[in-house]
C-alpha cells in the first residue's frame, strides 16, 4: 500500500484550537493509495551498483582503507562544486523516530518531527517512508536470524493479538495523518522496508538533478552516502539532528560506502541478527578482512579471486572458498535493494506549504496529553516491525 500526499513543517508554540479532534482531521491533505504486491525473492548473487556520484570502489577503497586518507579538502571542495547550487530532496525514514531509547513512544515522534521540521527541512520536498507489512520476510527467508529481536511483541500474555494489532493500526495511522495534514507525502510498501524504498528512489531523485538528505538514525544508509546523498541524524544526547556527510564518513570509517558494505559482510551486523565470518572461522578478523579488501576492493571481487587462486593465508583461503555462499547471503541480506516497485512522483518535489504545521503539531501533542493513559497503552503496543 502506498499512501501520498504533499509536504512541509514548521513547529511554532502551541496555540490549542477549541476543538482538538476537529482540527486533527479536517485540516486539507491531498493523498490516493496504490496496491503494490510484494516481489519474489531474489537469487543470492552480488550486484554492483552504479552511482552517478561515487568513484569506483576499489580504486576509491584503495585510497583510504588501510591506508592514506583522501586528499579530504580537494575531495570536498570537488564534491562541493559538483552539489552546488542543487536543491534538496528529504526522505524521512519514520519508524526509528517513534522509539525512544528500546521502547515505543508517540511523544518521540512528535519531538523529533517538530524539530526536523523547524530546524532542518524548512520548506524543501520531504517524502516520510515507512515500513510495509511483513517488510523482513525476504531478508528472513535467506537468514532467520535477521532482525529477530525487533519482532513485535505482546507485553501480556492474556492480551488479544487482534486488539494490539488495531492499537498499533490506529498509533500508525494517526501519525500518519499529522504527516499529511503537514502536507508530506507518506508511502509504505507492501512487503518492503522503508531502507530500500528510500534507496530505490535516492536514484530516481539524482537521475533528476537533486541532491538527497535522509533524516535517519539507521546506520544502514551509510552504504548511500556521497557527494549528492547526506544523511540527517537525531542525537539525543544534543537533543537535536546533525548532518553526517561524505567527510564524516570518511574520517570515521576510512573508507568509501561500498567497500564498508563489503566488510560489514565479512565481520557481520550483531544490530541486525547478522553473524560474520568469525563465528566460523575465529581466526579470521577485522585486520585480515581490511588487508584482503584493500587488495580486491570489494568481496565479490575477493571472492571471485579466492576462486581461482590463492589470495590469502591458508586460514582464509580455505575459509573464502568454504563460505562463499555464506557471504553472499550477507552481502544480499545487508545490502540495500535499489529495485523496489515505487517510482517518484513529480508532485512530491515541488516546495512544501508549511500554512498546517503550527496547528497540527500542537493538536498532536494536545492530544497525547488528554489521553495520557490510552496513549500508554497504545506506546507499550507499538512496534516498528
Amino acid at each position: 500500500m502506498v499512501e501520498v500526499t504533499l509536504a512541509a513543517g514548521i513547529f511554532f508554540t502551541p496555540c490549542i484550537p477549541p476543538n482538538l479532534f476537529r482540527s486533527i482531521t479536517t485540516a486539507k491533505s491531498r493523498y490516493r493509495t496504490t496496491e503494490i504486491a510484494p516481489p519474489t525473492t531474489k537469487s543470492w548473487k552480488i550486484k554492483t551498483f552504479a552511482s552517478s556520484s561515487s568513484s569506483s570502489s576499489s580504486g576509491s577503497f584503495n585510497q583510504t582503507v588501510g591506508g592514506q586518507v583522501l586528499p579530504e579538502r580537494e575531495l570536498l571542495e570537488k564534491y562541493e562544486k559538483k552539489s552546488k547550487g542543487k536543491k534538496r530532496v528529504f526522505f524521512l525514514d519514520v519508524n526509528p523516530l517513534c522509539y525512544a531509547g528500546n521502547k515505543p513512544s508517540l511523544q518521540s515522534f512528535g519531538h523529533w518531527v517538530s524539530l526536523f521540521f523547524s530546524q532542518v527541512c524548512l520548506t524543501d520536498p520531504v517524502i516520510a517512508v515507512f515500513d510495509g507489512e511483513n517488510c523482513n520476510e525476504q531478508r528472513r527467508q535467506l537468514l532467520p536470524s535477521y532482525k529477530a529481536h525487533r519482532r513485535k511483541f505482546f507485553p501480556r500474555q492474556t492480551t488479544s493479538k487482534r486488539y494490539v494489532r488495531s492499537q498499533v493500526g490506529r498509533s500508525q495511522q494517526l501519525i500518519m495523518d499529522v504527516l499529511r495534514k503537514c502536507n508530506v507525502p507518506v508511502l509504505k510498501v507492501e512487503g518492503n522496508e522503508a531502507d530500500d524504498v528510500v534507496a530505490t528512489l535516492v536514484e530516481q531523485v539524482l537521475e533528476r538533478g537533486y541532491r538527497v538528505v535522509i533524516a535517519s538514525p539507521d546506520k544502514d544508509f551509510k552504504q548511500l552516502i556521497s557527494e549528492n546523498v547526506q544523511i540527517v541524524m537525531p542525537l539525543v544526547e544534543l537533543d537535536r539532528w546533525s548532518f553526517y556527510t561524505l567527510k564524516h564518513y570518511i574520517a570515521q570509517y576510512n573508507c568509501d560506502p561500498h567497500s564498508d558494505l563489503s566488510l560489514r559482510c565479512i565481520m557481520g551486523d550483531e544490530v541486525d541478527g547478522v553473524p560474520g565470518i568469525q563465528h566460523l572461522v575465529p581466526g579470521f578478523g577485522r585486520r585480515t578482512a581490511l588487508k584482503l579488501l584493500k587488495k580486491h576492493g570489494s568481496l565479490e571481487n575477493l571472492l571471485n579471486a579466492a576462486s581461482v587462486r590463492t589470495v590469502g593465508k591458508q586460514y582464509a583461503q580455505e575459509a573464502l572458498t568454504k563460505y562463499a555462499d555464506y557471504l553472499r547471503r550477507n552481502y544480499e541480506v545487508l545490502a540495500l535493494r535499489r529495485d523496489v516497485d515505487v517510482h517518484l512522483q513529480e508532485e512530491w518535489l515541488i516546495e512544501r506549504d508549511t500554512c498546517n504545521d503550527a496547528s497540527v503539531l500542537s493538536n498532536f501533542f494536545r492530544l497525547l496529553e488528554e489521553t495520557d493513559k490510552p496513549t500508554h497503552a497504545i506506546r507499550s503496543n507499538f512496534s516498528n516491525g
